[in-house]
């Protein structure tokens, strides 16, 4: 009978397990109005090659790559949780004035090449691969190289 049980639970779960880590594109007029808000406004000379929805089982993001290699990530609200500009610069505009002028005063030379936000704060890459970490009050708690 046990067998029978986890046999049974097995084939059940087999559909949500497939769907669990659900990927497609969409077009990107589908994209929720604050990501469209926030490309047309930090990204209006970058042609987008594609836009995909990433739906989870508790969640779901949006992710929009650009034909020069940039993405940019966003979470079921269209706010931006990550933009990585690996062979440029993450544009100005996006990065909060405080890590900017901590960044400009300690690696005037360097220049941001990805930017992440999450519940703890923010996350900063430099061309030169240091990693900046700060805190929502933007003050720095890690370094990592």
């Amino acid at each position: 009978m046990k067998r029978l049980f986890i046999l049974l639970f097995c084939l059940i779960s087999i559909p949500f397990i497939l769907k669990a880590d659900d990927e497609k594109p969409i077009a990107v007029n589908d994209l929720p109005q604050e990501a469209l808000t926030f490309i047309n406004t930090h990204f209006t000379d970058t042609k987008i090659s594609y836009a995909k929805i990433e739906s989870d089982f508790f969640k779901k993001e949006y992710k929009v790559i650009f034909v020069n290699g940039q993405k940019v990530e966003f979470d079921k609200n269209g706010r931006w949780k990550e933009v990585d500009c690996k062979y440029s610069s993450v544009p100005t505009s996006i990065i909060p004035e405080t890590i900017k002028k901590y960044i400009t005063e300690q690696y005037p030379e360097q220049n941001v090449i990805k930017i992440e936000r999450d519940k703890k704060g923010y996350e900063v890459k430099l061309k030169n691969k240091l990693e900046l970490k700060f805190n929502h009050a933007f003050q720095l708690i890690d370094i990592d190289d």
